[in-house]
Order: C-alpha cells, then structure tokens, then sequence
C-alpha cells in the first residue's frame, strides 16, 4: 500500500494560492479600513468621496472574485493532470 495518495491529497501553500487569497482579502481589508475614504473630497460628478469608492469597490471585487475563480480552476486542472499522471506512473511500475 502507498502512502502517496496521502501526499496528493495534503493542502500545498503555492505562489497561485497566494494571489488567489490575495484577491479575495484585498476588498475586505479596503472596506474595513473606514478611515482611508471616510471623507467628502474629492467629489465624482457631485458624488461625496465615500459614496464613490464604495460603488468602485464593488467592481474592483467583481473583477478580483473573477480573477480568484479563473486562477483556482487553472491550479485545480493541474493538480488534477499532476495527480492523473502520479497514477499512471504509479500503476504502469507495479
């Protein structure tokens, strides 16, 4: 019996699972931060300041959800095609 499946399955920290997690914590960290846009100035056509940024926000995350959603499903099909060709190796050797 191999314990390889046990190391397939494990969570692995990558350089594409930061950014993703990056993605997904930079909206939260921005709305949470209050006084970084808790003011009036500068006005967008008549609009205060916090308005503005809040509604800005709500595409910027739209398009970092995308970006998060895209980047997980590419890491997934890897390890996926990683995992696949482990086993091939794996059976064609036994």
């Amino acid at each position: 019996m191999s314990d390889q499946s046990d190391v397939t399955g494990a969570a692995v920290v990558t350089p594409v699972r930061v950014v993703i997690a990056l993605c997904l914590v930079a909206p939260f960290v921005a709305m949470l931060w209050v006084g970084s846009y808790a003011k009036t100035d500068p006005a967008f056509i008549g609009i205060p300041f916090f308005y503005w940024y809040q509604m800005l926000w709500v595409l910027i995350s739209t398009a970092l959800t995308m970006i998060a959603y895209k980047l997980w499903q590419r890491d997934q099909r890897a390890r996926t095609a990683r995992t696949a060709r482990t086993a091939r190796k794996g059976g064609a050797s036994e």
